[in-house]
């Protein structure tokens, strides 16, 4: 398949930095199609000249009519990072496009404040939840980050305060490139009132306080980072079973039976790109998941509200089940199971007879591991001490 697309990554400078390469596929494009802001930097001959239009969908509708067309697209920095090249990838193949990026704003940032990029945690909160960030907040990290606009650095500075990281410094970087380009440093506490332009990157040096509770992306939390009415599967319980499921970038979890929705939670903090599906009928526990995913960094978790197994039905094939309430209930462990694919993990807890039996036929049936969890915790016997023992945990482990 021919070329016929071209996608070129600018500067805060628009077109007329563009290097030769970039210049000759701009200069024999039929048409040219970009933001505002980038089109208004240029001339483009006798090219056809079109802005983005809204819904994105009506543009790229009209796009693929310029199919075996000259089309040259212009995109800020690296339209392969957070950009329109994700997107463009979606509806047309690697082999119609030719790609140039520019450098991008996480490259310009890390330059500028001398950070190893590689050293850096990236992430966007340009058009996604400033709650993001809470996962990243972590003693010592150094965080590059894509912002909204002057509003989210109030929010992320708010944010990171109420969590004991008001030492941290704040680097905010406006228009990286240009002859305007302006930077400023201040604390997290020092953030709130100050005005900054709308186009920016935000340069993050986490310090903690003292009494700032740790929140590692391992799994494992403490059992008081939630928000929850005891229906809450025990921390080292949850490292166990986190392992077993084995969270991995881009694959998806269903947590049946979520509760306050930990594991869903710290499969997707354990993982670049995981994703979660909380099942969960009961709406107490629907707020608290709401809560907790708001609190501990992962706004993406997809919440759904109903009784299983009929809420199992028409949704995304899972990579992985975690199966923490209705053990014995065989409709919906087929509905679980039907629904993996080959190779997909399942994993079901159980602290009653009733679950204990039912995780033990499903390891006669499909085999994999029956493993029993013991946990105590040491107490105040008298005025001496002594370990208690919670309700041991029987956990199968299947493979489809």
């Amino acid at each position: 398949m021919n070329a016929w697309l071209s996608l070129i990554g600018t500067g805060a400078d628009g077109v007329t930095g563009l290097n030769p390469a970039a210049r000759a596929l701009l200069d024999q494009a039929e048409i040219v199609l970009g933001p505002k802001r980038i089109m208004s930097s240029g001339t483009f001959g006798g090219a056809e000249v079109h802005e983005w239009g809204s819904p994105l969908s009506k543009t790229l509708a009209q796009l693929g009519t310029w199919r075996g067309r000259q089309v040259a697209i212009l995109a800020t920095g690296d339209p392969m990072h957070y950009g329109i090249g994700a997107t463009l990838m979606q509806h047309f193949a690697l082999e119609e496009m030719r790609i140039l990026p520019a450098p991008s704003a996480f490259s310009l940032a890390a330059a500028r404040m001398g950070w190893p990029l590689q050293e850096a945690e990236t992430l966007s909160l340009h058009g996604r939840a400033t709650a993001r960030l809470q996962a990243f907040l972590q003693p010592g990290a150094k965080l590059l980050v894509l912002t909204s606009g002057a509003e989210t650095i109030e929010e992320a500075a708010q944010m990171m305060v109420a969590r004991g990281y008001g030492p941290s410094s704040l680097t905010v970087l406006e228009n990286m490139g240009g002859a305007d380009e302006k930077f400023t440093s201040l604390l997290a506490s020092e953030a709130k009132g100050h005005q900054f332009g709308p186009f920016h990157t935000l340069a993050i040096r986490c310090v903690a306080e003292m009494n700032a509770p740790l929140r590692p992306t391992t799994p494992g939390l403490p059992d008081e980072a939630y928000v929850h009415d005891g229906q809450l599967t025990k921390r080292e319980v949850r490292a166990v079973t986190l392992s077993a499921l084995a969270p991995q970038p881009g694959a998806l979890l269903w947590d049946v039976g979520a509760g306050c929705g930990s594991v869903a939670i710290e499969w997707m903090r354990a993982a670049r790109g995981a994703r979660a599906m909380a099942f969960e009928r009961h709406p107490d526990r629907l707020a608290m998941i709401a809560d907790n995913m708001t609190a501990l960094g992962t706004p993406e978790l997809e919440v759904v509200a109903g009784e299983a197994p009929d809420v199992l039905e028409h949704q995304p094939t899972p990579s992985a089940i975690f199966l923490g309430g209705a053990v014995s209930n065989d409709a919906v462990f087929d509905a679980c199971w039907s629904a993996l694919p080959r190779g997909g993990r399942m994993v079901a807890n159980a602290v009653t007879l009733e679950g204990e039996g039912a995780v033990a036929e499903y390891h006669k049936a499909f085999g994999g591991e029956l493993v029993r969890i013991d946990v105590s915790r040491v107490e105040a016997v008298g005025r001496m001490r002594g370990m208690r023992p919670g309700m041991a945990v029987l956990q199968w482990r299947g493979v489809k």
